[in-house]
Formats: structure tokens, C-alpha cells, sequence
């Protein structure tokens, strides 16, 4: 692969990055004696670094969001005569392609009407928790402000939605938070928490129970990731999803479904609710909707969420008083447009249930040869593969080990991830989620690597 860029000398690209770039989620210590890895180029799965090295990118972007894969030069395009036409203008007025993106995504979404444009997954949700304030304000005197949110589960990183954390590491030295955010046990039946044969439905009772301790009246949306993504991949069991409606419909609980990573694809279908046939009141989404060519992310609700902010027009603080900058930018819906297009057009989701079938299939056989695997669970290109010191007891393979397997399939050029300084004790779990166009042989790479990795690190 030949390396063609303005700067010719990549390893002052290498000393710049060092010096002045803040990496996420890195501890920086560690660039006194190692390069920053830069990568230059991708197309479709594989990446390209400053060192020339190649690799098959697992995760899609290292956060879930690559979903049509690199080098997509329609979507470039597409942003690139936009911006020349009209980059930019503020919410508060339309633009043609956030009205079109805004029709094109509400045909994917029964039920759903209104689609309120930001630039991440945070903001999107955050979004949701003003609405579901105002709401409460507006009316129900004030009550009803309570957000209940699951153990396990992850919302975004400002200061209210990691109120909102179920991975607690996350949350960690960045208190005192806002108050008002309510936690509920999490549905791994892997990890179960009870010993039912109903062990889904046993799991949304346990919401209920919290709602009746808290008092139903105070309760105003309950928060939930359709498959838990950074906690472990949870897919939830069955009877689970039709007793959480069940019982958000009872207590005139508002239902918040957070598809930031789910959304667009990931799953099988467009949007990872759609397995289980709920009819929530808020989808939030970010990471594949422009599968990262441009910041994009959506805030989509049903006419009745919306009706409450225009009841009355003669409040001057009744409609909603919110304004996120960059959902103003046309970039964002443009690459969103041509995004759909190409999952449409190539078949994609089609592709990503027989994809994940076969990598689901690949790693229950690696169950045979590797004792160190205790469970494998995940729809669609969303898999997790949880590893155990012990299958018999269930005790969690060291996360340093498990850190270790992830290093060891980097070292064979596949990128693969991990729950990582998540859930103390827990952090134990592979993460899979290559870009929807992955092939079967590159299927078969990626899982043939982790069992080398295993083999290596674990015997």
C-alpha cells in the first residue's frame, strides 16, 4: 500500500501528535516511550498507519460508527457539493437535506414523527432529558422528573448522561452529579441476579419494583440501550422488552431508547428496537447515522412528545428552548442521506444478519478449543465474547489478560475491542463490531485471530 499525503514526513505528523493532541480515553504516560499510533488511509475494512502497517478493523472506527466502511468517495462527494452550496445555517430555519434526511428516516420508523437534529450521542440523549424535564414542568406540576436508567448500560459522556452511567468506572471522580437519575438492574442472564425460568421477564419486574419504591408519580421516562453495547454486549432475554412497554404504558412512564450504537444497521435491521416489536416515545442515535463522514446525530419522537411543546402558544417558555450549534451544519445530514442510500442499494442488512450468523457460528465453535470462553452472545455485526477464568464458578477472566488477547490480535493486524475500566470486576468481555460490507473471509480472519490470541495468551 503506497502512502500518499501533503505531509511528506509522517514522522513529524508522529512528534506534532505527540506534543499537542489530547487523545480520548488514553493515559498519556505511555507516549514517553511508545509512538501515538496514527492511521492514514482505510478503504472498506482495512486501515492503513504512519508505519505503512495494515489491519482489518474489527470495530468500525475503534466506537461502532464506520458502518459502510472506508474510502466511500459517494458520501465525500455528496457532503463536499453541499458544503459549497449551503454548509451551514442554525436550527432554527430548515435546510433541504435535514428536511429530506428527516422524511427518509421517519419511513424507517413507524410511529415516530419529528427528528431533532445535534452532532453526537451524548447530546442526543441529553436532549431527551430536557424534554422529559420541560414535560414534567409543563405538566405534571413538577413531578414525574425522575430518569430511570440500567445497570450495565452507557448514555454519553457530559456530566447528566453519565448520571446515567450503569458503568460506574466511567463515572468515577467526575461527581457530585445532578440529581434525579434512578438506576435499575440490568438483564445479563449470564450474570443472573435471580434463578427463574422466566429470567427476562423476572428482569423487567424488577424495573417495576423500582418504579413503586420511587412512587409511580415521580417517574417520567425510563432510558435503555436495546442491546447494551460497552457493558457487554447484553442482548436482553426473551418476554423482557414486552413487560418493560408493559409496563411504561401502566405507570405513564415516557420510553427512551438509546440506538447510538445500535442504530442504522448494526443489528440486521435498521434499528435494534425493531427486533422486538416496542413502540418507544424517544430513539436517540449518532455513530453509523453518517457512519462518521460527517458529526450527525438525531433526537426522533412521536407527534404526541411533540404536541406537548406547542399546547399552548401563549406560554412563552412552553416550546422547547434548545439549541445545539452544529445541527445546523448540512454536512451532517447530507452524508446521513447518502449513508442510507448505500445500506439500501448494497443490501446490507441482509449482509449483516448472514455476516453475523457466520461470526456468531465461528465463535461458539471457538468454545470448543477455549475453555477461557464462557459465553457468546450478540445480533446482527454486535457480538461480545465474554471471557472466564473458570466456566464452572463464572469468575471473570483478569482484565489485564483479557487486554492482552486484544493486543495479541493488534500484533496480527486485526483490531478488535474490550469492555475496558468499565464495570469494576467486569471488564472481561470481547468486542466485535467490523462494518456492515464485511465479507466471510474476512469474517474468518477476524475470528480466526482471536483464536490465535486465546491460544497465546491463555494456552
Amino acid at each position: 500500500m503506497s502512502l500518499d499525503h501533503s505531509v511528506n514526513d509522517l514522522s513529524h505528523v508522529t512528534e506534532a501528535d505527540r506534543a499537542h493532541v489530547w487523545h480520548h480515553l488514553s493515559q498519556h504516560k505511555q507516549y514517553e516511550t511508545v509512538d501515538p499510533r496514527i492511521f492514514v488511509e482505510g478503504k472498506g475494512l482495512r486501515l492503513w498507519d504512519a508505519k505503512g502497517r495494515e489491519y482489518i478493523d474489527a470495530v468500525s472506527g475503534g466506537v461502532w460508527t464506520v458502518n459502510v466502511g472506508y474510502g466511500r468517495e459517494s458520501i465525500a462527494n455528496a457532503v463536499r457539493d453541499q458544503l459549497v452550496k449551503l454548509n451551514y445555517y442554525a436550527g432554527a430555519a430548515g435546510t433541504v437535506p435535514g428536511a429530506l434526511f428527516a422524511e427518509k428516516l421517519i419511513e424507517k420508523m413507524p410511529g415516530l414523527t419529528r427528528v431533532y437534529y445535534s452532532n453526537s450521542g451524548s447530546e442526543a440523549n441529553e436532549k431527551v432529558y430536557k424534554m422529559v424535564r420541560q414535560i414534567s414542568h409543563r405538566h405534571h406540576g413538577g413531578k414525574k422528573s425522575k430518569i430511570l436508567f440500567r445497570e450495565r448500560d452507557y448514555h454519553g459522556t457530559t456530566i447528566a448522561t453519565l448520571a446515567t452511567s450503569g458503568q460506574f468506572q466511567r463515572a468515577e471522580q467526575y461527581g457530585p452529579f445532578p440529581e434525579g437519575f434512578v438506576i435499575v438492574p440490568h438483564c445479563l442472564e449470564y450474570r443472573a441476579q435471580w434463578d427463574v425460568a422466566d429470567y427476562g421477564r423476572r428482569a423487567a419486574d424488577a424495573i417495576e419494583e423500582v418504579i413503586l419504591r420511587e412512587g409511580p408519580d415521580t417517574i417520567g421516562a425510563l432510558v435503555l440501550e436495546p442491546i447494551t453495547a460497552g457493558g457487554g454486549v447484553i442482548v436482553p432475554p426473551e418476554g423482557y422488552w414486552p413487560r418493560v412497554q408493559e409496563i411504561c404504558r401502566q405507570y405513564d412512564i415516557l420510553l427512551h431508547i438509546d440506538e447510538v450504537v445500535c442504530g442504522l444497521g448494526r443489528t440486521g435491521t435498521w434499528f435494534g428496537y425493531q427486533h422486538y416489536g416496542i413502540e418507544p416515545d424517544f430513539v436517540t442515535m449518532a455513530k453509523g447515522v453518517a457512519s462518521g463522514y460527517a458529526a450527525i446525530s438525531c433526537t426522533v419522537t412521536t407527534e404526541r412528545v411533540f404536541n406537548l411543546f406547542k399546547d399552548d402558544a401563549s406560554d412563552p417558555l412552553g416550546y422547547f428552548r434548545d439549541i445545539s450549534t452544529f445541527g445546523g451544519c448540512t454536512a451532517g445530514p447530507t452524508a446521513a442521506l447518502e449513508n442510507m442510500r448505500i445500506i439500501e442499494e448494497e443490501g446490507l442488512l441482509e449482509n449483516t444478519r448472514l455476516m453475523g450468523e457466520r461470526c456468531l457460528a465461528n465463535l461458539r465453535a471457538l468454545m470448543d478449543r477455549h475453555a477461557v470462553i464462557g459465553d457468546v452472545r450478540g445480533k446482527g455485526l454486535f457480538l461480545g465474547v465474554e471471557l472466564v477464568a473458570d466456566r464452572t464458578t463464572r469468575e471473570p477472566l483478569p482484565e489485564k489478560q483479557v487486554q492482552a488477547v486484544v493486543a495479541e490480535c493488534l500484533a496480527q493486524g486485526v483490531i478488535i475491542g474490550a469492555t475496558n475500566r468499565s464495570i469494576p470486576g467486569l471488564n472481561n468481555t470481547l468486542c466485535l463490531s467490523p462494518a456492515l460490507i464485511v465479507t466471510a473471509e474476512e469474517i474468518d480472519t477476524i475470528t480466526g485471530a482471536i483464536d490465535v490470541a486465546l491460544t497465546r495468551i491463555c494456552g
